[in-house]
């Protein structure tokens, strides 16, 4: 099957994101402890994360043209963050540099024996990006824009200038803001967490929310990642589903990103439904490999590997 959406060419960038980046401390602990307790952790790291600005790492590792834009504070974090993001080859030209502000932080605790993870996060309120902050030309220098459902009124307005561009929109997104009724009907490609359907749609079986959410915003393709079981996706009353792939997992945080990454690189290249949700997989799969969201994050010949030892089903 095809997405059978028009692709601009000819942009400076492969992909533009334009949301979330964030420094994660990520304690790695034997159990999750219980409430009322003492518990010793057995490492910490600490390392960047955040959507949008991962799924443009990912990328860039998978050998394409990206840009990152977002906010970051006026401390060493922001600093720790940005030369995270430029060395990878990203461009970063377009961040914006909050004065006074401390920057997105996570703490983030990951149980050792299943690599799953809570998230406790803080967002100075100064990071918020504006509507009259968002550059047309920057946000549509990309074939595909990247939003990750955060900043909803400046992401809003990303979207429409994306949408007059023609320019095709992905979401990565996991909760429901106020507005976010608005964000949704200007997105192309909504590829969310299993939960979400529920929380926009109040339906709680997972096809029958993401039917509604079809329905409601007119999005070419609507999906759920489901962690370890992959990915469910509906395209034109079809439904496709595609299994993740087993690795030895030390940490899933950044799969989500990772997914995304991955899936704007096989609508980029032009391959099928499936074949873009099995690759979007892989790279999922491999980034879980490490702790931290961008620690393992592949390079192309890791993803094909990984393709090629664990065949389709």
């Amino acid at each position: 099957m095809r997405f059978g959406l028009e692709i601009p060419t000819c942009k400076p960038f492969d992909a533009v994101a334009f949301g979330l980046n964030a420094v994660d401390h990520l304690i790695v602990v034997p159990r999750f402890p219980d409430f009322n307790t003492k518990l010793e952790f057995s490492s910490h790291l600490r390392a960047p994360g955040g959507q949008c600005a991962t799924a443009m790492v990912t990328l860039a590792r998978l050998g394409l043209r990206t840009s990152y834009i977002g906010k970051v504070g006026s401390d060493e974090t922001g600093e720790f963050q940005l030369k995270s993001i430029s060395s990878e080859g990203v461009d970063v030209s377009k961040v914006m540099v909050a004065q006074g502000a401390e920057s997105q932080l996570a703490f983030i605790i990951v149980d050792a024996p299943t690599g799953e993870r809570t998230i406790l996060w803080h967002r100075d309120d100064k990071l918020i990006i504006q509507p009259d902050e968002v550059d047309r030309n920057a946000v549509t220098a990309g074939r595909v824009l990247h939003l990750d459902g955060h900043n909803v009124a400046a992401s809003i307005r990303a979207a429409e200038f994306a949408r007059q561009a023609g320019v095709p929109t992905v979401l990565d997104i996991d909760n429901y803001y106020p507005g976010t009724h608005e964000l949704l009907p200007l997105i192309d490609f909504l590829i969310c967490s299993s939960d979400f359907s529920r929380r926009a749609t109040g339906e709680s079986d997972l096809r029958k929310g993401l039917i509604e959410l079809a329905d409601q915003t007119g999005s070419h393709f609507v999906a759920a990642t489901v962690g370890r079981e992959g990915v469910i996706g509906l395209l034109g009353g079809q439904w496709i589903e595609s299994r993740g792939f087993e690795v030895e997992c030390r940490d899933t945080t950044g799969a989500g990103d990772a997914f995304h990454g991955g899936f704007i690189y096989g609508l980029l290249a032009g391959m099928s439904v499936e074949e873009t949700l099995r690759f979007a997989n892989a790279v999922a799969a491999l980034n879980c490999r490490e702790v931290g969201a961008r620690t393992s994050l592949p390079r192309l010949e890791e993803v094909e590997q990984l393709l090629k030892q664990q065949p389709k089903v």
